[in-house]
């Protein structure tokens, strides 16, 4: 029997008496032992704790000596949080009988998990009004902040806890105090719309101060529809100007257009601010001219007078225009919602079966994202994969009825270059590589197609890591091999369409482009997860990406003799020393794979990191000869070869050092 997960197991439960059974009679060394080991992550006390079992945990901590500050692997909200004291872990939960028991014996109040987030901030988080009072009283510190910069008045802010927020203000807290993003906690409450919290933290100072996008609070509350919260603040001239009111009500109007889908709300709010631009006796602050008309919104430009403003309502496509315009004008292209609220509207036209505007917008945001955001970021990935879907729907649904009648047409060839050229243009910023190395080498979404991820539509916080922004993620070494995986199924796609288009000739002109950007993709020498060069994936059915439209399976024929033309090495390595071949062999390969792989000089019996051959990897159920002819396709050198490995005889310095590794791979 396992004692330790039986322990375990009983904490977790409350079965305190199942737990007097296994350590009454133990020596204490034992019962450390037993105690101190973790399951799952977490320790006996520190599930007793989350789970409020009282009895046990006093029982643990009195009878057992168990380690008050001894952490360890919690859930709450669907999260994992790491690093958890037991104290942290009563707290977040609520269990106040527990808390005051482990402060009594010692606990520290101001311990914090792995992201910096103590006991009285996981109290904030859900509101614990009690715990929160009785941790400041025995020391906690008000001011630690998490790794995201997010304090408890903050949190409390945000999750609309009024008692907390006003018993936190009461005791000093720092109304004005930024996170690691700049937003404040008036931010904080703009955007969940809490109007009492948020009255009471302008009582005590808060100013209208700007976030890392240069988001004020009135424009945060704005974003995300809060118009109590807007008509609020344009009302307090003090600390709202002029212009810094106009932005507001235009901006909520663009949110009531793409959010609630208002129109009648969003002309209104547009009016009043026209009326305050041009306000009598006031100087007129008319909006700035735009220089440039953007294509994908349809070359329209910013109404400028309450005269055109009027002809809108019979034009509710232009409306949703203007709300783009808008938007851009007053967040800029580097905020999360200006590039969302782009593909959103595009995913709406493409449910509606305008599939070239679709295309048209999420191309503008891409570019966008690209332009602003750091390479790999999570943003530009969705946009990348979202294209991946469309064009695998509408190659899968091509001729067929969809949205409102109409007919799903085919994907335009230069739509689908130029975005596999954006996807190899990430993969090479992923890489860290320069254009000059390149060269030289060479709310709420209904939509089917909706893009996922935004600042104002992201999910709610946890109570360790408190509200983050998704463009602000760091990249991680899997986002290169995400980015890597699209790419290629894009060039699948392209590679495909030609085929349809029968222009798939080396004397066509969409053929050479085609090639010049996968020649591009292969100079780069990417390495996805594993080592996994390009054609190492295409080999892979794990590499294997869209679900519901899979117009491009992989491992793809077409797409490894594309990679084999441009130059990719046959015989490369991935980390754990197989060569493309072996990949296609646990992926079910096709005679026709196998055909492309061999004819560009990859070895039948050459040897994984393994000593597993070609052969050896494929499933039982598809024999050797239906998929080529092995005689055929082993040579006079692989057999010398063979000779010189199976019998162990020396050959490094007796050959050309060139043969050295043909040989060590047999």
């Amino acid at each position: 029997m396992d004692f330790k997960n039986v322990v375990y197991n009983a904490a977790r439960d409350g079965k305190l008496r199942r737990l007097k059974v296994f350590l009454d009679h133990r020596t204490p060394e034992e019962v450390l032992n037993l105690i101190a080991t973790k399951t799952n992550g977490a320790t006996p006390l520190v599930m007793a704790c989350r789970n409020g079992h009282y009895d046990v945990v006093e029982y643990l901590v009195e009878r057992c000596n168990a380690d008050l500050e001894q952490a360890g692997s919690v859930v709450f909200d669907g999260e994992t949080i790491e690093g958890a004291p037991p104290l942290w872990c009563a707290a977040a939960a609520g269990h106040f009988a527990v808390v005051k028991f482990l402060v009594k014996r010692g606990a520290c109040v101001n311990s914090t998990t792995k992201t910096n987030s103590t006991p009285l901030r996981a109290a904030c988080f859900d509101g614990h009004y009690e715990i929160v009072k009785f941790l400041v009283e025995h020391g906690a510190d008000i001011e630690v902040s998490n790794r995201h910069g997010h304090t408890c008045l903050m949190i409390a802010c945000y999750k609309g806890h009024h008692q907390i927020a006003h018993y936190l203000l009461g005791l000093g807290a720092n109304v004005n105090r930024k996170s690691v993003r700049g937003n404040t906690a008036l931010h904080d409450c703009a955007e969940s719309g809490s109007l009492n919290i948020l009255k009471m933290l302008v009582d005590h100072g808060a100013k209208m101060d700007v976030d890392s996008y240069g988001m004020t609070p009135l424009l945060a509350a704005s974003v995300t529809g809060h118009s109590h919260i807007v008509e609020y603040l344009i009302g307090l001239p003090e600390i709202v100007s002029r212009q810094e009111s106009i932005d507001a009500l235009e901006l909520l109007g663009a949110t009531l257009v793409d959010k609630k889908r208002d129109m009648i709300g969003a002309l209104e709010l547009w009016k009043r601010a026209m009326a305050i631009r041009y306000a009598d006796g006031e100087t007129p602050l008319p909006k700035p001219a735009q220089t440039v008309p953007v294509e994908a919104y349809e070359y329209s430009r910013e109404m400028r007078t309450a005269e055109e403003l009027d002809n809108l309502l019979a034009d509710p496509d232009e409306m949703r225009m203007q709300a783009l315009l808008m938007r851009e004008r007053i967040l800029g292209p580097a905020h999360p919602d200006t590039s969302y609220y782009v593909r959103y509207r595009g995913a709406v036209y493409a449910d509606a079966g305008k599939f070239s505007r679709c295309i048209s917008l999420w191309s503008y945001a891409l570019d966008m994202q690209q332009a602003m955001l750091e390479p790999l970021n999570p943003m530009t990935q969705s946009s990348l994969f979202s294209f991946t879907e469309l064009f695998s729907f509408m190659m899968g649904e091509e001729g067929r009825a969809s949205g409102r009648g109409r007919r799903v047409p085919a994907v335009s060839f230069q739509d689908m270059l130029q975005v596999l050229e954006k996807a190899v243009k990430e993969v090479r910023a992923g890489m860290g590589l320069s254009t000059t190395h390149l060269s030289q080498a060479s709310g709420a979404s209904v939509s089917a197609f909706s893009p996922q991820g935004s600042s104002s539509c992201s999910p709610p916080p946890t109570p360790e890591s408190g509200k983050t922004v998704a463009s602000q993620t760091q990249p991680e070494p899997s986002h290169l091999h995400r980015v890597l995986v699209i790419a290629l199924h894009l060039a699948c796609l392209t590679m495909q369409s030609l085929a349809r288009q029968n222009v798939y000739g080396p004397g066509s002109e969409p053929w050479q482009a085609a090639h010049s950007v996968l020649y591009q993709l292969v100079s780069l020498d990417p390495r996805g997860r594993g080592g996994q060069t390009p054609l190492h994936l295409a080999c892979s059915e794990d590499a294997g990406l869209v679900g519901r439209y899979p117009a491009c399976n992989f491992p793809s024929t077409i797409l490894v003799t594309c990679l084999l033309r441009v130059g990719a090495d046959v015989n490369a390595l991935d980390d754990s020393g197989a060569s493309p071949l072996h990949v296609a062999a646990r992926s079910k390969p096709s005679a026709s794979l196998v055909k492309a792989l061999l004819s560009a000089g990859a070895h039948l019996d050459a040897i994984d990191g393994s000593g597993r051959t070609f052969s050896q990897l494929l499933p039982p159920d598809i024999p050797l000869p239906k998929l080529c002819n092995e005689v055929k396709h082993t040579t006079l050198a692989c057999l010398a070869a063979r000779v010189l490995r199976n019998n162990r005889l020396p050959y490094l310095g007796q050959i050309p050092r060139h043969l050295e590794s043909f040989v060590a791979c047999h």
